[in-house]
């Protein structure tokens, strides 16, 4: 299956989406809130919509008048919570998967927005397991690691990942592919909000730890190929995932406090 993704801005996701559907892609993976821009205060909660609301309806509409699935960023209205949320729709327009954020980054998120309590949200599409995380998610290898036991073989991962954090984009992502062994879908913004600039530098990046696609700071449009065959050789290689000793760390990471400066005690 060839993924793409659309590194720019919301009103020109129409024009991406048509162009990706046109080269072959079959799934488009746009930025972190990408609907409504991602550092603006109370509008999030002005903005904010069901999962099922106005905007999950037009995506569903340009999803099925292209033929792609779409995964877009958008802030997600539950009662009297708001979600950092990303929706995953499918190529004939319905919905088939909704993550909200789980770790949330400093004052820009947690002034705003209610963390997300499900670890792991996934959907099938093409015959591929897909997964869904949001920008600072994807630092926690915990978290990654619990998508790959789960079975995840492509991770999506809308972002608003700002300068000078490039470190992030750059060889994190590639370490989380290789040593969870899944493919990695890395979309990021790259334009400013008040004081942020975002640093772009999406990629597309193999289990192999091979970085596949790669953007600059501009807008742009990369896509790759993710090869089922493939994952299965690089699992076969590289095996972490067999080898590891849950028994060895389970007890350290349920005792552990982080503010003990003494750290875990058997």
């Amino acid at each position: 299956m060839i993924v793409a993704v659309h590194q720019g801005p919301y009103d020109a996701l129409p024009a991406a989406a048509m162009a990706a559907a046109g080269s072959g892609a079959r799934l488009l993976v746009t930025a972190e809130m990408i609907t409504t821009g991602y550092h603006i205060g109370a509008a999030s909660h002005e903005l904010a919509e069901p999962a099922d609301g106005p905007t999950a309806r037009r995506m569903g509409e340009l999803a099925a008048d292209t033929g792609i699935a779409l995964v877009y960023g958008y802030p997600e209205r539950e009662g009297e919570s708001v979600h950092n949320s990303v929706q995953l729709i499918g190529a004939t327009g319905e919905r088939l998967a909704n993550y909200r954020k789980a770790h949330l980054f400093g004052d820009l998120d947690r002034a705003w927005f209610t963390p997300g309590s499900t670890a792991v949200v996934q959907a099938k599409l093409d015959g591929l397991r897909i997964g869904l995380l949001i920008c600072y998610d994807v630092e926690f290898p915990e978290q990654v690691r619990a998508h790959a036991l789960a079975g995840t073989d492509l991770l999506v991962v809308p972002t608003a990942l700002m300068s000078p954090y490039e470190l992030v984009a750059d060889t994190l992502v590639p370490t989380r592919a290789y040593e969870s062994q899944l493919y990695v879908v890395y979309a990021n913004r790259c334009d400013s909000e008040q004081e942020l600039t975002y640093c772009g530098r999406s990629a597309i990046v193999a289990p192999t730890g091979e970085v596949l696609a790669r953007a600059g700071a501009r807008p742009a449009m990369l896509s790759a190929r993710v090869d089922p065959a493939l994952l299965a050789a690089s699992r076969a290689e590289n095996t972490h995932l067999a080898d590891r000793r849950p028994e060895l760390y389970r007890t350290l990471l349920d005792r552990h406090d982080p503010h003990d400066p003494e750290g875990p005690r058997a």
